[in-house]
């Protein structure tokens, strides 16, 4: 079992102006873990992550909003994030994680509650590595259109050649964390990125701008991803949104500062449409605010 190190305190606000209204559309939220256990099979533990940390972060960071992600430790139970959302309706949006046999009413009272997509976790939960479980995602996908949700994959682009293929008639948007989630010594002409270029092209994909310490191979200040994000605006900047991924589960290494990463992602974004774009605009889109 991997216990994992906590969040840095965050202190210091960012170097440049947020819009108002900026939104943080990737945070998990864990513990107390008496109130809320963890599932026996999970691959981690976290630290408590607790809603009031994370309210001080928002604060210091001046953002606004924030899309709350259903984190691998709680499986399908869904209370902490249901529970969490319900303390301010108009601020937060959750994404949940579900069986395949969710019904139309539990849907409908998700939706009442907050939840705009569900999480497919491919890099550490699925029965086959490398394999997209297409059946799996097509019946969830049918079940939750009409609301207008979306589905979010936990997956490395790259290993997925035959990506667009695969999702070019699918029934929802689709969402990718961590830029597509592949190292940056990975060139980016593979098969697999330059699908998720493509379906971003098209309005079907959709990627956050998340985890850099996650995919940089050069380590602070992630330098090497900035290549990445050039690239995915380029494609389409109405189909990007940013998120903080606190509290940052499963770093090995130095724990990166969270206003020091937004920093970053402001030095690469330095247009005010288009942070008004990436930080605002998209993720009411995305997560109807």
């Amino acid at each position: 079992m991997n216990f994992c190190q906590g969040p840095e305190p965050v202190t210091r606000s960012p170097n440049f102006a947020l819009p108002k209204n900026s939104t943080d559309c990737h945070l998990h939220v864990c513990g107390p873990e008496k109130k809320y256990p963890y599932i026996p099979e999970r691959i981690y533990t976290p630290p408590d992550a607790l809603l009031s940390v994370y309210t001080t972060l928002m604060n210091t960071l001046c953002l606004e909003r924030a899309v709350l992600v259903q984190p691998s430790v709680y499986g399908t139970d869904n209370q902490l994030l249901l529970d969490t959302l319900a303390t301010n309706p108009s601020k937060y949006r959750g994404v949940a994680v579900v069986k395949e046999n969710i019904t139309d009413h539990e849907i409908e009272k998700m939706h009442l509650a907050g939840v705009r997509g569900l999480r497919c976790n491919i890099v550490d939960l699925a029965d086959n590595k490398g394999v997209l479980p297409l059946p799996s995602l097509n019946l969830l996908a049918e079940k939750i259109k009409s609301y207008g949700w979306h589905i979010e994959l936990l997956m490395h682009v790259n290993e997925f050649p035959d990506f667009a293929n695969a999702f070019k008639n699918f029934s929802v948007p689709i969402v990718l964390g961590h830029y597509g989630y592949q190292k940056t010594s990975i060139d980016i002409k593979n098969k697999g990125f330059q699908n998720l270029l493509a379906l971003m092209r098209e309005g079907k994909a959709w990627v956050k701008l998340t985890g850099l310490y996650r995919i940089s191979e050069s380590g602070y200040p992630f330098a090497d991803v900035e290549r990445l994000a050039v690239t995915l605006i380029e494609a389409n900047p109405n189909q990007l949104v940013w998120g903080s991924d606190w509290p940052h589960v499963m770093v090995k290494n130095k724990m990166p500062n969270d206003t020091d990463m937004l920093n970053i992602v402001g030095s690469w974004v330095k247009d005010k449409r288009l942070r008004q774009k990436i930080f605002v605009t998209n993720p009411k889109d995305l997560y109807d605010f």
